[in-house]
């Protein structure tokens, strides 16, 4: 009878840890980038705004 109960213990653990790790079914369906892309577009969106805010201070080099 232990045996029996302690089999069904782990049991019920394990099927618990593959439905912690499972993503939502709403969200399976979407597209998600890969992190490592929306660093480089975080990067190219600041470089982009400093050289537009600071214009004239670059173009001053070229003169």
């Amino acid at each position: 009878m232990k045996y029996c109960a302690l089999f069904f213990l782990m049991q019920n653990s394990e099927e618990n840890n593959q439905n912690e790790n499972k993503t939502p079914s709403k969200m399976a369906r979407l597209a998600w980038p890969k992190a490592k892309y929306g660093v480089i577009i975080a990067i190219l969106i600041i470089i982009g705004v400093n050289l537009i805010y600071y214009k004239d201070f670059f173009l001053s080099f070229f003169k």
